[in-house]
Formats: structure tokens, C-alpha cells, sequence
């Protein structure tokens, strides 16, 4: 009997294409030690790396129960913001409960580098959302930058051995102290050049500036078999260290291989003590 031709196919890519490695998904037994797995401190320090590179991201809001804009939450601090109708008109009415996730600019600011500084722009949809009580998500993943060395393994930059995150919060204005003292706008105006013209005061859009205060964090360091894949405690997050930011290296930058070396070199030392 003639096997069908999609079968073919299918027996003909199974001998012939290397597979992807297993546990792609989920992290792998303990007893398994083909790699070292980064732990959940050392998936802190690049998924925080990640945050300090990047200033682009998706933020994602759900559309509140009612189009009307609630009170804040008690943990927001947000000041309410005005009612454009152009903004409402067009806006479905069955979206209740429903997410949306749309890019925006961030910096990672000081004096709280673990608490993404947002330029909220009144009038869009994840601040009123925001406003109406959403909690937020912000997710990144890591791209290797231009020139990054070539890989005869066609899984090294897969999108999917890439890390990627979400950090899980809720958005809290800044205190205008704070914004005059620290000089955040500087900050902010260094990774955006094109968003000074956004600024507040400006005669576009209401705007105002706030954080992302990170309460949980969801991390996929890549292939399961060789990154941690889970969940990163709010403590692990904030206490990573400035040191550890700059030391470490990520897939395709320079000095990566170097990287892996030396925590290997270090798991090895930390054992034989």
C-alpha cells in the first residue's frame, strides 16, 4: 500500500533534520546535568539586563467592566485624568474584561531601576485602562544585536531559545519631587529623543510621568533543557546588582561564550568546596 504523500514528508524530516532539544517548555529533572541551568538569581540578572538594553516594549492593560472611568485603586496613586471624547467615541461596547497589549517607550530610571519609568500619555487606551483599575504587564525579549556571531545550529537564535518576560504590576505616578530632583525626563529623554515632544506641559496630549511597580515576574529563559522557566520572586528581581547587570552577557553578545564559561567554572569551584 502506497503511503500518502504528507506521511512521506513527515518520515522524510524526521530522519533528516535534527530535532529541537526536549523539555522545550518546562524546565528538566534535576538528575539532568547536559547543561547548567541557570538559576532563578542568575535568570534575574538577564532578564534585568534585558530591561536595561531595551526601551521598547508591548504593555498590556484589560478594558475595564463599564467604558465609564472608574476611582482608582488605592494602591495606583494616580491623579484622574480628563475625559476626551474623541478618545471614547469610537470605542466597541462588548470589549469589557477583554486585554489588549500595545508597544510603548520605557527607560529603567534611578533611583528605581527595577521599576520600569513610563511616559503616560492620558488620552491612550492603557492609561485610561490603568486608570480604570487594570493592572499591567510589560513584556520584553531579547533580540542579538546587529553582527552578532553566525551559528551553523539553527537553534541558537531562534525566537524561541531567545529569553523573554512579562513583569506583572500596577502603574503609580511619580511625585513631581521626585521627577524635579532626580531629573527623570533626562533619563527618559537619553533612551527617547523623540518623546520630548510629548512631554508634560506639552500642547499635544496630557501627559504625566509614572512607573510600572513590578510585583510578579514570569521569565522564559529559552529551551527548557538549558534555561530556567518559571516564575522570579519580587526579591530576586529588585536585588540583583548593578555588577551583576554589566558582568553578565547575553545570547549573541560579545563576551557570551566567556560568560557561560565562567558560571560553569563557578558551579565547579562552589562544589569541590
Amino acid at each position: 500500500m502506497l503511503l500518502p504523500i504528507a506521511l512521506l514528508s513527515l518520515l522524510h524530516l524526521a530522519t533528516t533534520t535534527a530535532l529541537p532539544p526536549q523539555h522545550i517548555f518546562t524546565n528538566p529533572p534535576p538528575s539532568n546535568k547536559t547543561y547548567k541551568i541557570p538559576t532563578i538569581h542568575e535568570s534575574a540578572i538577564l532578564a534585568r539586563r534585558i530591561l536595561n538594553l531595551s526601551s521598547i516594549a508591548t504593555l498590556s492593560t484589560v478594558f475595564p467592566t463599564t467604558q465609564k472611568a472608574q476611582a482608582p485603586t488605592t494602591h495606583s496613586q494616580q491623579a484622574p485624568i480628563s475625559q476626551d471624547p474623541s478618545a471614547l467615541w469610537s470605542t466597541p461596547s462588548d470589549l469589557s474584561g477583554a486585554p489588549i497589549g500595545l508597544m510603548d517607550y520605557y527607560a529603567s530610571c534611578f533611583p528605581q531601576a527595577s521599576n520600569p519609568t513610563i511616559l503616560a500619555i492620558s488620552i491612550a487606551t492603557t492609561f485610561r485602562n490603568s486608570y480604570s483599575g487594570s493592572n499591567v504587564t510589560l513584556s520584553l525579549r531579547h533580540h542579538p544585536p546587529p553582527g552578532a556571531p553566525p551559528s551553523d545550529d539553527i537553534y541558537t537564535y531562534s525566537p524561541a531559545n531567545m529569553p523573554r518576560f512579562s513583569l506583572i504590576g500596577y502603574i503609580e505616578e511619580i511625585p513631581i519631587e521626585e521627577v524635579m530632583e532626580l531629573g527623570v525626563w533626562v533619563c527618559f529623554l537619553d533612551r527617547h529623543p523623540d518623546a520630548e515632544a510629548w512631554f508634560p506641559g506639552n500642547e499635544i496630549h496630557e501627559s504625566r510621568w509614572v512607573r510600572l511597580v513590578v510585583r510578579e515576574v514570569y521569565w522564559i529563559g529559552g529551551f527548557g533543557d538549558r534555561a530556567y522557566i518559571g516564575w522570579i520572586p519580587e526579591h530576586e528581581w529588585r536585588g540583583v546588582k548593578d555588577e551583576e547587570i554589566e558582568k553578565a552577557r547575553l545570547v549573541g553578545e560579545e563576551g557570551y561564550e566567556a560568560y557561560v564559561a565562567s558560571r560553569v567554572l563557578d558551579e565547579v569551584e562552589f562544589d569541590e568546596m
